[in-house]
């Protein structure tokens, strides 16, 4: 067995107990003139939101390994990695980001830690740092302006581009955005800034279309929420979007939508909150339930059905997953996509730095997450992932990228895709718009001058 599994395996436990650090990769002997690259992987394997740092780490780390085992790194660059628990905690995650900012002489690249509130916490210092920081489809939405946040990405989308989504859903469903006109809309969320983040840009277009919107807070972790369904009752809501986080919170409000009498599939659930564990622990009161995803489940993708036949297959015992059967679940390829970017961006980072086959500092992988590009179908092919997320690329003005999504619905047993295309906002440049307005305005009122970007 190799010495970095088994240090991995033996600090798993300590993981399970609480400890900050909990894992670690390292270097065989034969393997110790191997130029490496490190990456920090900032989990979250216990607390309330277990079922989702387990799935979307396990993708990432799953992809790292992968990519040493398959193709011996990145342009025999190897790739290691070291995981500290930050239990969806902003404190923690902050003490995370500094103890994992520097391994021996290497420094990390990139900082993921996969919470809103977690992205706040480091969003300021990430810059002086010179890190990246890769929140995925969550953070401040505001940073998908990159003239002001040259160091954030939001790739392949963020909450506004979602929420507008979810109203242009609607509004299909509901027959033309006249007929929008004294609907009521409640957007259930948990209170904290993740639960808030969609709200900007929920108000305006309730505004424009004439909307009735209610907005419920949910005390975290979420686990009561019979107050705000008989609220819902109370005011005859048309749609929910519910805005939560961890399979307790998922299936709470699906079991209480249930016992109010509040029809399931009037509900949507945001990306995080809707994955099949959630669904799951809804039980039976889950079936119809509406999901929004930004990277589709499933194993029929061939690069997780190939990482399932490398990791796991034969008894192979070298995936991160205790539960092999969560492979090509949504939380696990969401994790696996995150970790085809930092890829990606290392190998863009090399070629546009003549530094093939060597290292890159933070600088030079910022412009290499920059130049992340999935436009070209012969390269997402190549990657096993055409179909997985939407083509989409990345540019100095733009660092979100698709701003698209698919809606699933739960059938009982797993999801199905009901939307025959990606589709986002109804009006895309409204969004865009109010997201430079936002960017704008931070940057005047922290005198930072914008980049010059080409468009």
């Amino acid at each position: 067995m190799p010495i970095s599994k088994v240090l991995c395996r033996k600090l798993s436990g300590i993981a399970a107990a609480g400890a900050l650090l909990t894992a670690a990769t390292v270097s065989t002997p034969a393997m110790a003139q191997q130029p490496e690259q490190y990456f920090p992987v900032a989990s979250m394997r216990v607390g309330p939101y277990n079922a989702m740092g387990t799935g979307i780490f396990g993708g990432v780390i799953d992809y790292l390994n992968y990519v040493n085992i398959k193709h011996g790194g990145v342009n025999g660059v190897k790739l290691v990695y070291e995981e500290c628990e930050t239990e969806y905690n902003a404190a923690r995650s902050v003490e995370c980001y500094q103890r994992l900012l520097h391994r021996g002489d290497q420094k990390m690249l990139l900082w993921d830690p996969y919470g809103t509130p977690l992205a706040y916490a480091v969003i300021g210092r990430v810059a002086a740092d010179n890190v990246v920081l890769a929140q995925a489809g969550y953070g401040r939405t505001d940073a998908a302006d990159g003239r002001v946040w040259p160091w954030v990405f939001g790739a392949t989308a963020n909450y506004w581009s979602q929420i507008a989504m979810k109203l242009n859903f609607i509004q299909q469903k509901e027959g033309g955005i006249d007929k929008m006109k004294g609907k009521t809309i409640v957007h259930l969320h948990i209170d904290t800034a993740y639960g808030r983040e969609p709200l900007p840009a929920m108000r305006q277009i309730a505004k424009d279309w004439g909307i009735n919107l209610i907005e419920i807070p949910i005390a975290p972790p979420g686990l009561e929420q019979q107050s705000q369904w008989l609220q819902i009752r109370q005011a005859k809501a048309d749609w929910v979007t519910f805005w939560g986080a961890g399979a307790g919170m998922s299936g709470t409000a699906l079991t209480t939508a249930a016992r109010v009498g509040f029809p399931r599939n009037k509900i949507i659930f945001v990306t995080f909150g809707g994955a099949e564990e959630d669904m799951i622990a809804g039980g039976a009161q889950a079936k119809d339930t509406n999901v929004v995803a930004m990277v589709l489940p499933g194993k029929q993708w061939p690069l997780i059905a190939d990482i399932e036949k490398v990791l796991y297959s034969g008894g192979a015992g070298k995936g991160n997953m205790q539960n092999p059967n969560r492979v090509g679940t949504i939380y696990y390829n969401r994790g696996v996509i995150a970790a085809v970017n930092y890829v990606e961006a290392l190998r863009n980072a090399q070629r546009i730095h003549n530094k093939v086959g060597k290292p890159v500092n933070g600088a030079e992988f910022r412009d290499g997450y920059e130049a992340l590009d999935y436009t070209n179908e012969a390269r997402r092919k190549e990657l096993g992932i055409n179909g997985m997320l939407p083509p989409y690329k990345l540019s100095c003005r733009n660092h979100e990228g698709a701003g698209t999504f698919h809606m699933m619905q739960w059938d009982g047993t797993k999801f199905q895709i009901t939307t025959k295309d990606w589709i986002g906002p109804n009006d895309p440049k409204m969004i865009r718009a109010l997201i430079e307005e936002s960017a704008e305005k931070y940057a005047k009122e922290n005198n930072i001058t914008l980049r010059d970007c080409p468009n």
